[in-house]
């Protein structure tokens, strides 16, 4: 464990969502800034448009669809936020964590495994075509990327000796994992870009299908489900920190400081992505996840298992 750590109250998790919302916000106004910045606008412009899109979609009228199952439709929509922020009670900031749980690592992948069900569920709660389509797109992307995101969270467990977050970063004292372990880190990273159906993995919200999984949601539906897009690639940012990046480690200041600048910096990477890469094709994915990088993190495994046996590095 981290020398130090204590788990806080649990009344804390407001302070963990607040935390996450405010991280959220961060990367939906790094991406308006870009988005301005690309459309030769003003950048204070683009970063505030984040702010009247939701009073705008907070004032809008909720759009009801014939025969569509509202419950389903908007569990799925607000679970997005639920899930982000239990991906982050395991996540150490400094000395403080919610919960440091034995099986944190495991505990975080269980709860990528959920997004399954609430985007699919997305998709079919509208009754609608085009969001079913797009439902059924993220499933068939789940499965191209889980197996390969299971393993690169594998590295870092086995090298600590241990599931438990705060293990992870006791064992990045002499290097970070990021170094070397790339391949792992990569693909978290690029996992984290799916599940949070973002950039080159954003198919299930796709224009060719008149935005998937987003055609039908308006009002605070649709606000929940961009918002919680957002949260989503900022609880897999802040957990990439003490799983590959060293957690607090840094040359001066609180540990916590070094938390949350780690954190932007790799958050405003993931928003940046949509810009460089183009969308990935289902079935184009599935090809190349499960004959080269499922391949390529395995022999990551393997390489730190055996480094691990002869003493570390």
């Amino acid at each position: 464990m981290v020398e130090g750590l204590v788990e806080v109250a649990p009344g804390w998790v407001v302070v963990a969502a607040v935390l996450l919302g405010l991280m959220a916000l961060v990367g939906a106004c790094v991406d308006g800034a870009l988005t301005a910045h690309s459309d030769r606008r003003p950048l204070l412009a683009g970063a505030g448009k984040p702010i009247w899109e939701t009073a705008r979609l907070l004032r809008q009228r909720r759009r009801v669809l014939v025969a569509s199952d509202p419950l389903l439709w908007r569990v799925g929509g607000a679970g997005l936020l639920v899930v982000a922020l239990l991906m982050v009670v395991v996540v150490p900031l400094g000395r403080w964590t919610v919960a440091d749980l034995s099986v944190g690592v495991a505990w975080f992948n269980a709860m990528d495994v959920m997004v399954w069900a609430l985007v699919w569920l997305t998709g079919w709660g509208a009754n609608s075509a085009h969001g079913l389509v797009g439902g059924h797109r993220f499933l068939a992307q789940a499965l191209s990327y889980e197996l390969p995101l299971m393993f690169a969270l594998t590295a870092p467990a086995v090298a600590a000796g241990s599931l438990r977050v705060s293990d992870v970063v006791v064992a990045q004292q002499g290097l970070w994992f990021a170094v070397w372990m790339p391949v792992a880190f990569l693909v978290f990273c690029a996992s984290v870009l799916a599940f949070s159906v973002w950039g080159p993995f954003s198919p299930a919200a796709g224009g060719d299908i008149a935005g998937g999984v987003l055609t039908e949601l308006s009002s605070v539906d649709r606000f929940l489900v961009l918002a919680g897009r957002y949260a989503l690639l900022a609880a897999g940012a802040a957990f990439a920190v003490p799983m590959f990046l060293g957690g607090g480690s840094g040359p001066f200041g609180p540990e916590w400081v070094w938390t949350f600048l780690k954190t932007v910096v790799l958050l405003a990477a993931f928003v940046y992505v949509r810009r460089l890469l183009p969308v990935v094709r289902p079935d184009r994915l599935v090809e190349a996840a499960w004959v080269i990088v499922l391949p390529v993190v395995l022999l990551q495994v393997l390489l730190v298992s055996l480094i691990s046996l002869g003493g570390g590095l």
